[in-house]
Parts: structure tokens; C-alpha cells; sequence
């Protein structure tokens, strides 16, 4: 690769550099690519690294063509996408799919991905986001794993790995891009493009890990974030990419703004184009993903003696290195086979993948009187605005998604019970009735239609035919716009129509399950106290209905945990499971008078912790034992191990979850951080041990230096099914 690459930038002129530099927009509509006359004539120039938002082998191989075929040296295009939770097979979405903690599916579902991507002329996916979040206001916290780094790193590394495989150059394989590079998910107020001012410990111990994991994993990409980090805007900032990335992390692929980044550096307050553009070269950006910038500049600073040759070249190599490695100069068409886009796309395998996904990622918060499982008997009333919906189901980032490929909630239903229950359904509410949010919505694609009923009369409706039945299924929750890019939300209850709805139909005196449809974890204190059972899907994809009338009826019993805590009011927020204490910490009993706590809350707990969730069985967790109680030196190895026993009638997952506490240390810890989990299957009344390894690596922590080190001391062992109800052991290691 190396002699290759030197070769062909030793012949290269300056402005053939600059234009791989160039990451260009083509988007698709049902007669081809939409690409103007200069983007034509840009590719043909050479003046164009790699296009965005184009697929299938078609599309690709016609674009390919030209950048082959019309330039003086037949360097390829590179063709990246959003494959953010599948392709055309669209799976439950990303925070979804981290609440199934299970890395193996997780795995499996990148390589569907990826293997569905590549059949389509993709070979460059901008995923995963492994963006910590701590602020459900925020829409992109349904793109990533949640609030914890542990759990996002580990997921992280399987989905790189997923993505990429073992060898890029193979057809079914797309390189990874990791983002938002870094820190984009602790945005002030949960505002979408926000600043995010914090601590450099802050930034190494809790929102660093799972971008340092996907590094380690051998990411082949990195996308510089929106956010100003510092005062200095990330896709410019030195400290950032150059002393942090490419110094101290040794990575060494493509780094790639987020749209229209660059440009957006002169609204930041930083600098005028010019110096904009300068400084993402200076800082080691290496394509420059829609603004032009560099086009338009680098000639320019270069002769003005702004950048040296070497800043280009250095980027340049780097856009090359990486078609290099995905086989494109062996063969620029490997991925315009349209046998394989016929045979490999939205199969009937994959679609089993994806279903077994969505029922994993299902998490019951509630189920009082044992109201799920539902009977196979009677009349069950589905009421909701997403009853019958195949469009929202998808989800935020399904752009490939197809909406009639879909499964609805009443089709699974019918699906699995059609002849044994009988089924009645009203719509009983609009998603919203807000004019001006379903104005922005609709804005940004989101397809919402307003019944020409009133609200007044959907609900009586709703409740007429929710009278004559045993129980009722509402499906509630929010568009899938309400969520993702650009979706921050100040408030994060179901919408007033919507609780009208609820309201009414828990008035009927019939049971009331809630089916919730969401990106985001929601403000729930009525609806947890007033419905019988509340199951969270999420927006799970293609295969949603049949997924979730599965959970409904017990074919499949819900293992899903929570992996971002869901707040009692929105303001709680930011609320998360590994906080420091205070000096005056409130404990929970009596009144808290000078303790850190809200006067108008129960306690400064989340309604729903970080790794809660329920199943249709119950669980028992035997006393916890260590192998000893002090441990010496780096070397040692603690042995955590209990016995777990599924004390009720149905077969069901659980998962174990361990957790440390450090009480003292040369820095305020975390009451708790989460160390390890185990997933385990039991039958009723099977009883497992379950064991865990503890290292010194587990007890370590970064200091005022930023070192990362442990120090000698008590530590406490939680474990338990969340991180809030848990049992402890304390142990000591020493040096």
C-alpha cells in the first residue's frame, strides 16, 4: 500500500490532491442520482474523493465510471451512507439495540448491515455513533448506546468489528466511521449543535472510552463532531484531533468532518473561510464532507504559506490509503453486482435477524397483576395513533428503509393470534395536535396526517370500542422526527392528546398495557402509576409488529435493560446511574432537609434506573462470595461469584451486572460504575452460578493528570439486575 500510494501522489498535480479531499452529496430519487452539471463535471476533474446519500450497483458503477473513465489517473470515488441501524432491513434503533446487551446479536446485526450495504454499492457506513448521552432533551441519544462509557465501549467494538470484518478489500465488508468525534452527546441543554464545555477528567473517565474503544477495535474512519470543544470547534481543533487522536490514541486512517462542518466554523465566531479551512488541515482533517472548503481554499493558503505541502499530502494519503484498503484500486466495481443486491437484501433471513433484535431489545418497565403475557382469548382492543403504522416503526436514520416492507403492530398481532383473539382497534388520538410541531415534523419528513375527527370525538370513539374488551393494548409514543438529528424536545412526556387518550381509556376500568413507540427515554410518573403494565420498544424496525406481538403474548419473554435512565421530570436532567455524591448527599428517608435533593420530587432518583427491566419470570440472587477479602498487587484476581435461580414459570434471560465503587481516592469517584455482565438463560427453577473476574484494570481511574491508574484501597462489589438494586461486598487491594 505504501509504495502504491507514493507512486501515485509523486505523480499527482496539487489540485488532484485537494480534489480527494472532496466528500460530495448525490442524493437518489426513484429515477437515479440527482446530480447537478458541476458535480458531474467535478467528478470528471478529478476534483471529488467520495459521494454521500448514492446507492445501488447501478448508481455506483454509473458515478464510477466517470471518475474512472474521465480521470488522468483513474482514482476511484469512495461511497458512504448512513447505515445507522441496518440498510434495507431496518432493525430496532440504535439505544434499542443497546438495551438487548447482548454483543453477539449486536455483532450479528452489523453484518446483516454491512452485508446488505455492500450488495447495495455501499462500502463506507457513518456508524456507529457512540455519542454517551445523559440528556434524553437530546434526539440523537437514539442513535447511540446510551449513558454508561463501559457498556458503549464493548458495544462499540463489536460494531466495528461487525461493519469491517477481517478484511475490507472483501465485497460484503464496509469500512466504520466512528462518531461524533467527540463529546457531541453532553450538548448544553440537550440542544442539537450546541456548545459542550466539561472537565478533561470528565471528558477521559466518562465520554472518551467508547470512541478509544472503537480505535482500538481498528476503526477504519472518524468524523469530526458539530460542537465547539473548548472554545475551539471540533472539526478545526488541534488539541483535539492531532494531539489527542492521531498522538496519543496512534490512530492512523480517514478523518472526515460532519456535514458541512468546516463552513460552520465561521458562524462559531472562529475565523473567516480561509482560516476556517486552515484550521481543520492543521488540525488533521483529511475530507471535507460537503462545505467545499477545501476546494475552494487550500490552493490559495498553500501559496499564501498558511499550510505547508506536507498538510496536504498527509490528507491526501490518508483519503487514498483508505480506497486502498477496501480493494477500490483492484477493482473500482467490486460492489456494483447486481446479482447480489437481487439475492442478499431484505431476505427472509435477515429479516429473522431483525426481528430477534427488536424482541431482545424490548424492555418491560412495568407489568402489576401479571397482566402480560396476554391470553390467547377473547377481545383485545388496540388503540393508539401507532396501531396500524408501518412508517414510524422505522425509526429515525432508516434511510434505505422502506416503509411498506414494514411491519405494524395489528399485522403482527394478526400474524401470530389472528384466529384465536378477537381484535378491535381505534386510532383514538393523533400523534400530535400541536399545529406548529407537526408544521417542523412534517418539515423534516414526518409524514403526519391529522384525522378529520376531533380529538374529543377519537377518544369517544376509542373508549367505545375499548368497553367491549377484555383488555387494552395502547400503542402510544412519539414520531419517529420527534427524534434523531435535529429532534431536541423540551419536553419528553407522551403528548397531551395522547394522555387524554390514556386517561380515558384507564377510566374504563379494563386493563391497560402501554406499548410505547420511542427514541428517547420519556418523563412516565402518571402512566407508571395508573396502567398495569408498560413495555418499551423503542422504534424497532422492519419487523417491529411481529417482534412485539411476540413479547405481547409470550412467545418471546422480554430480557431488554435500560442503558439510559429514564427521569422522573425533565427537571431531574441530566440524570444517570454513575454520579458523584455530594457533601450533603440525600439518602432517601425523611424529609432531606439540607440534603441534595429536589423539594418536589420523591427522592433525586430516576423513575426507571440504568439496567432495569423487567420479565414475565422472577429471579433470586444468592449472597454474593469472593474468592478472599484482600488482594495484594497488580496481579491478583478477584473471584466475584453468586448463584442466580429462576424462582418463577417461564423460561427467561437475565442479566447479571457488576459493578464497583472506589470510596476513596485523590479524585471524587462515581458511586458506582459498571465493570462487567453476564447474560444468562435459565429455565424455571434452574439455578446457575455466575462468576466474575476482577483485575486492577477494573479499579482504574484517570487523576488530575489524566493519568490512568488505581490506587490502594477499599473497594465495594455491587451486583445485582440494576444498578440500583443491588447487594455489596467490600474488599481491600493493595500495592
Amino acid at each position: 500500500m505504501n509504495a502504491m500510494v507514493d507512486q501515485l501522489i509523486e505523480k499527482m498535480t496539487l489540485e488532484e490532491k485537494i480534489g480527494q479531499l472532496n466528500l460530495i452529496s448525490i442524493p437518489l430519487n426513484i429515477t437515479g442520482p440527482i446530480a447537478s452539471k458541476s458535480q458531474i463535471k467535478a467528478i470528471k476533474n478529478g476534483s471529488v474523493g467520495g459521494v454521500f446519500n448514492s446507492y445501488t450497483p447501478d448508481v455506483v458503477c454509473k458515478l464510477q465510471k466517470l471518475a474512472v473513465n474521465s480521470t488522468r489517473l483513474h482514482i476511484p470515488l469512495m461511497f458512504g451512507f448512513d447505515v445507522i441501524h441496518g440498510h434495507r432491513t431496518i432493525f430496532p434503533i440504535p439505544l434499542g439495540i443497546s438495551c438487548t446487551w447482548d454483543l453477539t446479536w449486536i455483532k450479528r446485526f452489523t453484518r446483516v448491515a454491512a452485508q446488505e450495504a455492500s450488495a447495495d454499492g455501499l462500502h463506507w457506513t457513518f456508524s456507529p455513533m457512540v455519542d454517551i448521552a445523559r440528556d434524553p432533551r437530546w434526539g440523537r441519544i437514539a442513535e447511540g448506546a446510551g449513558e454508561d462509557a463501559f457498556l458503549g465501549s464493548q458495544i462499540a467494538k463489536v460494531m466495528v468489528k461487525g461493519y469491517q470484518g477481517n478484511d475490507l478489500a472483501k465485497n460484503n465488508t464496509i469500512m466504520s466511521c466512528v462518531k461524533h468525534f467527540a463529546l457531541y452527546g453532553a450538548v448544553e441543554g440537550g440542544r442539537e449543535y450546541n456548545t459542550v464545555d466539561m472537565s478533561r477528567i470528565r471528558m477521559y473517565q466518562d465520554y472518551l472510552p467508547p470512541y478509544h474503544a472503537a480505535i482500538d477495535a481498528g476503526v477504519g474512519s472518524v468524523m469530526a463532531a458539530f460542537p465547539e470543544i473548548n472554545g475551539i470547534p471540533a472539526a478545526g481543533n488541534k488539541w483535539l484531533l492531532d494531539d489527542l487522536l492521531r498522538d496519543q490514541w496512534r490512530f492512523s486512517g480517514l478523518l472526515v468532518t460532519d456535514y458541512n462542518a468546516i463552513n460552520e466554523m465561521i458562524v462559531h465566531g472562529i475565523g473567516h473561510l480561509k482560516h476556517v479551512s486552515a484550521l481543520a488541515v492543521k488540525a488533521g482533517v483529511d475530507m471535507d464532507m460537503f462545505s467545499n472548503a477545501f476546494l475552494d481554499t487550500l490552493n490559495t493558503l498553500l501559496k499564501q504559506g498558511v499550510i505547508t505541502q506536507s498538510q496536504i499530502d498527509t490528507a491526501c494519503r490518508k483519503v487514498l490509503e483508505a480506497k486502498y484498503k477496501l480493494g477500490l484500486f483492484d477493482d473500482p466495481y467490486r460492489y456494483c453486482d447486481n446479482t447480489r443486491a437481487q439475492t442478499e437484501i431484505l431476505t427472509d433471513e435477515n429479516r429473522l435477524v431483525a426481528r430477534e433484535v427488536a424482541k431482545r431489545s424490548i424492555v418491560l418497565l412495568k407489568n402489576a397483576h401479571q397482566t402480560l403475557p396476554l391470553k390467547r382469548q377473547g377481545t383485545i382492543a388496540l388503540i393508539g395513533p401507532l396501531v396500524d403504522d408501518q412508517f414510524n416503526v422505522l425509526g429515525c436514520w432508516s434511510a434505505a428503509g422502506n416503509k411498506t416492507e414494514s411491519v405494524s403492530v395489528i399485522t403482527g398481532i394478526r400474524n401470530l393470534v389472528g384466529g384465536q383473539v378477537n381484535i378491535v382497534h381505534e386510532k383514538g388520538a393523533n400523534i400530535i395536535d400541536d399545529i406548529d410541531l407537526l408544521k417542523i415534523l412534517n418539515g423534516k419528513g414526518g409524514n403526519i396526517e391529522l384525522d378529520k375527527r376531533s380529538p374529543e370525538m377519537l377518544i369517544k370513539q376509542a373508549v367505545m370500542k375499548a368497553k367491549t374488551a377484555d383488555v387494552i393494548v395502547a400503542v402510544l409514543g412519539e414520531s419517529e422526527a420527534m427524534s434523531g438529528e435535529a429532534a431536541s424536545l423540551s419536553y419528553i412526556g407522551l403528548p397531551e392528546n395522547q394522555q387524554n387518550l390514556l386517561k380515558a381509556l384507564v377510566e374504563t376500568g379494563k386493563p391497560v398495557v402501554l406499548v410505547l413507540m420511542n427514541g428517547r427515554p420519556l418523563t412516565l410518573t402518571w402512566e407508571s402509576k395508573h396502567v398495569d403494565a408498560i413495555l418499551e420498544t423503542w422504534f424497532a424496525g422492519t419487523e417491529a409488529g411481529n417482534a412485539i406481538a411476540e413479547v405481547l403474548f409470550g412467545d418471546y419473554n422480554p430480557s431488554g435493560k435500560l442503558t439510559a435512565s429514564f427521569p422522573r421530570s425533565v427537571g431531574q436532567i441530566p440524570v444517570y446511574y454513575n454520579h458523584k455524591n455530594t457533601g450533603r448527599p440525600y439518602n432517601g428517608t425523611g424529609l432531606g432537609i439540607s440534603q441534595s435533593r429536589y423539594l418536589d420530587l420523591p427522592n433525586d432518583d430516576p423513575l426507571y434506573p440504568f439496567g432495569y427491566g423487567l420479565s414475565y419470570t422472577t429471579f433470586e440472587y444468592g449472597p454474593l462470595k469472593v474468592n478472599k477479602r484482600n488482594l495484594i498487587g497488580n496481579n491478583e484476581i478477584l473471584i466475584v461469584h453468586l448463584s442466580v435461580l429462576n424462582s418463577g414459570l417461564y423460561s427467561g434471560e437475565e442479566t447479571v451486572q457488576l459493578y464497583i465503587h472506589d470510596p476513596i481516592a485523590s479524585v471524587t469517584r462515581a458511586v458506582k460504575e459498571l465493570k462487567n455482565f453476564q447474560k444468562i438463560l435459565l429455565k424455571p427453577k434452574e439455578l446457575k452460578q455466575v462468576s466474575f473476574n476482577v483485575t486492577v484494570d477494573d479499579l482504574k481511574f484517570y487523576n488530575t493528570a489524566l493519568q490512568h491508574i488505581w490506587e490502594t484501597g477499599e473497594f465495594i462489589i455491587y451486583v445485582g439486575p440494576n444498578s440500583r438494586d443491588t447487594q455489596s461486598i467490600s474488599i481491600y487491594w493493595s500495592k
